[in-house]
């Protein structure tokens, strides 16, 4: 009897052996499938981080003396060989993972419904403790998270420089297998959108975007879209005597007057205030012309700003098809374009050529451009008009006279000020606003 329960104690004290040798494997396995879990997350995390990251505020950072900054950056400049490894890594943490989750479960459950449960599991914590959190995190903070990751991702690429020579070749074959189409620049449509972002974002203020923008459409502008016309020129006849050319400096307040011959059309020189004012009792105003500068209407401002810049020039004189004067353009137009307008003491200052009168009420000069106006109506209107007054014109398909009136999408237009063959003012109303529907609630009550 003595015998049989000395053998039953033995069985007992094997089994409990077992039993403790299994659980402690068990929470090993454990331990190293929730450090595996992590790196995946890691992993994860990286890869969105160096994908979504600011490559310039991060190269300023750099550049200000962050040495993490300035190894984020070094790595995000080869990121094939980045993606590489940070893709090996989390395949690599993945499967492990799997695979001790399907034994302990199989251990737990046995290998009918093990590896079912493994499978169901593991899908859910990757995807939320591995992949759709991490992700969203490092979306939200690229910058500093990829400077946290770079120190182990750059050790990490060391060590699997073999494999990454591998992929690397591989890629090379398929590139020849398939023609992949030619990366292409930074296009201005997407400079635009970048600095509307970065304005929305509070990166920029309002004015820094609005001279980023100018810069950025800088070089399609043409010297007509900016001009004098033709019928605004001041200009002074070469036989004019020195009373008439001191009145005209004084009366328009301009420090430089085109001089024609019998016609504007025939532009001999220009006469600056300077020279006329200080060689009055000297020379004749004829000796004191400069020569003027001529342009055709498609030059890019650009251009022209380079043109002046080298001629020493401030004005130029814009030809047309026919060698007639078509109108002039300054050096003040060209720099406005990009910095705004400039007002001096002698203009009339009008902002973006609208004022507000009332409710819906407008007052709109007839120079204004076609594009701010539409863009300020909130309208879409194709015409080759450049100014207010050209479009009105095509409208009435007349002359402007003061009183002329019409209607274009439910917004009346009124001409209450013409000279000179064209619409110098007009007044315009947009219709009123929907009204706003009441909420439900306060309908029920």
């Amino acid at each position: 009897m003595s015998a049989y329960y000395s053998a039953l104690g033995r069985d007992f004290n094997e089994k409990v052996l077992v039993f403790s040798s299994m659980d402690s494997h068990s929470t090993a396995l454990i331990l190293i499938l929730i450090a595996l879990v992590a790196f995946s997350a890691y992993f994860s995390a990286t890869e969105t981080a160096f994908s979504s990251l600011n490559r310039i505020r991060l190269k300023s950072l750099a550049n200000a003396g962050n040495r993490r900054a300035k190894l984020a950056f070094d790595l995000s400049e080869n990121y094939d060989e980045l993606l590489s490894t940070i893709l090996v890594g989390n395949n690599l943490v993945n499967i492990a993972s799997t695979t001790i989750a399907t034994l302990l479960f199989v251990q737990a459950l046995g290998d009918g419904a093990g590896p079912t449960v493994s499978t169901v599991v593991m899908t859910i914590v990757v995807l939320v403790f591995g992949e759709v959190g991490p992700k969203s995190m490092a979306k939200e903070h690229a910058e500093a998270f990829s400077m946290v990751s770079a120190p182990f991702i750059r050790a990490l690429i060391f060590l699997l420089k073999p494999i990454n020579f591998l992929f690397a070749q591989l890629k090379k074959g398929l590139r020849r297998l398939v023609r992949s189409s030619p990366q292409h620049s930074v296009t201005d449509s997407e400079l635009l959108t970048l600095v509307e972002e970065a304005e929305q974002e509070g990166g920029i203020d309002k004015s820094e975007s609005a001279m980023l923008r100018n810069v950025i459409e800088f070089d399609d502008i043409q010297a007509i879209e900016i001009m004098t016309p033709r019928v605004d020129v001041e200009a002074l006849p070469k036989e004019a005597g020195r009373e008439e050319i001191a009145a005209l400096f004084r009366e328009t307040g301009y420090s430089r007057l085109p001089v024609y011959d019998e016609t504007i059309d025939s532009i001999v020189g220009v006469l600056h205030e300077k020279d006329f004012f200080g060689g009055i009792g000297d020379q004749e105003p004829s000796a004191l012309w400069k020569p003027a500068e001529f342009i055709p209407p498609s030059m890019k401002i650009s251009d022209l700003l380079r043109l002046l810049q080298q001629k020493k020039q401030h004005m130029a004189v814009i030809v047309d098809e026919f060698g007639g004067t078509e109108g002039i353009v300054t050096l003040e137009d060209v720099i406005e374009e990009l910095v705004g307008e400039i007002w001096d003491e002698h203009d009339d200052v009008v902002q973006e050529g609208i004022l507000p009168l009332g409710e819906n009420l407008y007052r709109v000069y007839g120079s204004m451009s076609t594009d701010d106006f539409f863009e300020f109506l909130h309208i879409d209107c194709e015409t080759d008009a450049s100014t207010v007054n050209g479009w009105i014109a095509q409208r009435l398909d007349s002359i402007p006279k003061a009183g002329d009136s019409f209607q274009y999408q439910d917004i009346s237009f009124l001409v209450t000020k013409a000279g000179g063959n064209r619409a110098e003012e007009l007044r315009v109303k947009l219709p009123p606003p929907p009204p706003q529907k009441e909420p439900e609630e306060k309908k029920k009550d």
